[in-house]
């Protein structure tokens, strides 16, 4: 007979409850006997009767084949003929993998183990994968065969060697500590070089001694205002040079500052104010009206960054004498910056002064002798914990950006003027650059940049107008002080998929562990946990909560800790680790991170609102923005426009949802959970469109509205639509900006978009500013008004 003896059985284990390995043999025994009573019905006829849903990327009903073949019978000797057993080797492999077992027996007839082949689909696997698959497979059954009674759940798939490059090889460098706080660590570089520029902002500059003069001075009154070490000390300031004096005194006063941003909603400024205890405000603005706690000191930051001699009546200039200031501990908290938290709470986040020093002395950040970096980020935003100090430390020079939010256009003129060799960027805004204005890079030597997953095609542009620029990936959360991973991008860059978050800074660990925090293989998924120098001292005044995202290291020295990130992430093969996505509802939005449980919680507030929830997605092709689904209470309806208002009174800028969905019911799932697929795509209308909007009525009001609308994704937009309401963001703001500037040959400041989103105002502000023709023909869209 000619012909292939060999039928197929689709067949399924069951692993629920985590059998013993034992156990999981019954089951599988029973599973197997009941299939082979049916071994007769071909695998061909199996999947035309059952004709499952067909791809091209699959195999229907199975994509791994198991097959287990007898000792090798010896060849009969026929009379008149020579045979012998032939191996013919198959150039395509019919499933994705195919484990093959070839049983051995002694001479005397006994078992003498197995040998294993793997079949792979090449497309899919490469052979350094497959061989690490089969030997894992091959400790796992023999993990089986020594301990049965064990639960399949805790047999253990890593060899010795394989341990070792997750908890050693692939980890950070141990290396010693700084072991100096921030004061310590600032001294000594103003020892080096007293004269050196310190800080510039335009025309106005402080060397190291200068700027360490006038913080010395302000520390000395805050602690004749009454601070003490750990005090918390509020900065509600713009970008200034006195900002910059001011930040630095805290951290000498040893007092903890807490930045807020100027740009919050007075709910959000006094829900971190009553968490952070603080009663202390350094600012360069009125506070009145604001809800300040009982007994809170004010104190005004006019001045601070003059020369003493400037301001003679100026009690600062005189306050404190020359009394040592104290001394601090590397442990002791330098500052606490808030982040979303889950109920509707943000959360402080205390980092330490070693947890800085440490991030400062790391060499994966090739910052030239001198490095020239520019603070442009928010104070409230952890960014802006690198640009402070990584100059400062390392006897860089500190450039402050003008006050108030930065277009592409500004950026530009920013990074030339000020001469910048180095800078953090948000992944939404160094993409931005990329579009707009690569060459505005040339002259910075290192940018780093992270918040979300790396465009591959901004960083080939950026390399093609700026070749000498290095650019790096960097990863890290709030709690473990701004980064603890980076990959340096190099040009060209080919590489398929998404650009990997690096490997871990010095003594920095990172672990990929599973349910049951246990390492899991190179390439394989799993939930990312950090350890080491930059993990944050955790939630002030929230010990529950510091204790369940602060759990112990099981992997690392006694009595250490490790933060639970939430991320999904995996090694790849080259020691690097790989973002993967989320594993809770975490969402993180043009390098925030964001839950959108505290929307929701702000959503369900609102009296007409019932039920709310707020997903990721999409309303314009590649432009990642928050949706919020709302329902109202029966018989009643919510007024968009108003609920919008109530969310932004509350909640910063980047947290208002750019569309706001209003269902009957939120769709379920079968186990009554939100079923986040079933949720409707947002319509023009979901995104705050004018009722009754006015047509323009000149020629530069009908360029505007052709320009909002082309960026918005719109049809057309009237005089009155609310750019910010129809979805608009900060990023999309400063792309706006630059195409009015482009197009009708004007200097717009991105802040007059800010305080003008509507066509019928910002026109007003054109005005002013100068005769605005424009360079071109107003545009006529399809569907605009006329």
């Amino acid at each position: 007979l000619v012909g292939f003896f060999v039928n197929t059985l689709v067949l399924r284990t069951d692993t629920g409850g985590d059998p013993t390995f034992r156990e999981l043999l019954r089951r599988t025994r029973e599973t197997d006997l009941a299939a082979w009573a049916h071994q007769d019905v071909p695998f061909d006829r199996l999947v035309e009767t059952l004709n499952p849903e067909r791809s091209t990327s699959r195999h229907p009903l199975a994509q791994v084949m198991l097959s287990v073949t007898d000792a090798v019978v010896p060849v009969p000797e026929l009379p008149g003929v020579m045979a012998e057993s032939e191996f013919t080797p198959l150039e395509i492999a019919k499933f994705d993998l195919t484990f093959t077992f070839r049983e051995h027996r002694t001479p005397e007839g006994e078992p003498a183990g197995f040998d294993l082949s793997v079949e792979y689909a090449t497309d899919l696997y490469d052979a350094d994968t497959v061989r690490a698959a089969a030997a894992r497979l091959t400790r796992l059954l023999g993990a089986a065969a020594d301990a049965p009674d064990l639960p399949a759940g805790e047999l253990d798939m890593l060899g010795e060697e394989e341990r070792r490059r997750l908890l050693v090889t692939w980890n950070g460098a141990v290396v010693p500590g700084a072991g100096t706080s921030l004061p310590e660590s600032f001294a000594a570089q103003v020892a080096r070089e007293p004269a050196a520029p310190a800080v510039v902002m335009g025309e106005r500059t402080l060397t190291y001694a200068e700027l360490d003069e006038r913080t010395d001075r302000l520390a000395r009154r805050l602690i004749g205002e009454g601070i003490r070490a750990g005090d918390p000390v509020v900065l509600f300031l713009e970008r200034s040079l006195e900002a910059v004096v001011a930040l630095l005194a805290v951290v000498k006063a040893g007092a903890v500052y807490v930045p807020l941003d100027v740009r919050y909603p007075a709910d959000r400024i006094a829900l971190i104010i009553r968490d952070s205890k603080a009663t202390v405000f350094l600012t360069d603005r009125d506070l009145t009206g604001f809800d300040l706690p009982e007994h809170a000191r004010t104190i005004p930051v006019t001045g601070v960054a003059d020369h003493p001699g400037d301001h003679p009546a100026d009690p600062q200039a005189t306050a404190g004498g020359a009394d040592p200031l104290p001394r601090i501990h590397p442990d002791q908290p330098a500052y606490a910056m808030f982040t979303s938290g889950s109920t509707g709470v943000p959360k402080g986040v205390a980092v330490t002064h070693r947890n800085i020093t440490e991030l400062a002395a790391d060499e994966r950040f090739p910052l030239a002798s001198r490095a020239r970096v520019l603070l442009h980020s928010p104070m409230a935003f952890d960014a802006s914990t690198f640009e402070f100090w990584m100059p400062l430390l390392t006897g860089g020079t500190l450039v402050v950006a003008p006050p108030g939010p930065l277009d592409t256009t500004a950026m530009s003129r920013a990074l030339s003027e000020g001469r910048i060799t180095g800078l953090i960027l948000s992944s939404g805004l160094f993409q931005m650059l990329a579009e707009d204005d690569p060459a505005a890079l040339a002259g910075v030597r290192t940018v780093l940049t992270g918040g979300d997953v790396m465009s591959v095609e901004a960083v080939r542009r950026i390399h093609q107008h700026c070749p000498e620029t290095t650019v790096l990936n960097g990863y890290g959360p709030t709690e473990t002080t701004v980064l603890v991973a980076a990959h340096t991008v190099r040009a060209p860059y080919d590489l398929p998929g998404a650009v990997p978050i690096g490997t871990p800074l010095d003594n920095t660990r990172m672990y990929v562990l599973d349910s049951r925090m246990r390492l899991v293989p190179p390439m394989t998924p799993g939930e990312l946990y950090l350890a080491g120098s930059g993990l944050a001292a955790g939630y002030p005044n929230r010990s529950a909560l510091t204790a369940e995202r602060f759990t112990a290291d099981p992997y690392g020295p006694p009595g250490s800790r490790m933060y639970r990130t939430g991320d999904l992430a995996r090694w790849n093969r080259h020691g690097e680790i790989e973002f993967l996505g989320r594993a809770d509802q975490q969402v993180k939005l043009r390098g925030f991170r964001i839950e959108p449980g505290e929307i929701e919680t702000v959503l369900c507030r609102h009296p007409s609102v019932a039920q709310a929830a707020v997903v990721l997605g999409e309303i314009r092709a590649g432009d990642k923005c928050l949706i919020a689904y709302v329902t109202p209470f029966e018989g009643g309806r919510v007024d968009i426009t108003e609920l919008r208002a109530w969310v932004a009174a509350t909640l910063p800028d980047y947290m208002v949802p750019s569309a706001f969905v209003q269902l009957d019911a939120l769709p379920l799932t079968a186990n009554g959970k939100l079923d986040r697929r079933a949720l409707p795509a947002p319509e023009p209308a979901d995104m705050g469109a004018a009722a009754e909007g006015r047509a323009p009525r000149t020629p530069n009001e009908e360029m505007l509205c052709g320009l909002f609308a082309e960026l918005l994704g719109r049809p057309s937009v009237s005089i009155d639509d609310n750019f910010f309401h129809l979805g608009g963001h900060s990023l999309l703001a400063t792309r706006l900006v630059r195409r009015i500037n482009s197009v009708m040959g004007v200097d717009l400041p991105i802040g007059a978009l800010f305080n003008n989103p509507m066509v019928a105002t910002l026109v007003e502000q054109l005005d002013r500013i100068g005769s605005a023709r424009p360079k071109l023909r107003p545009m006529r869209r399809m569907g605009a008004s006329k």
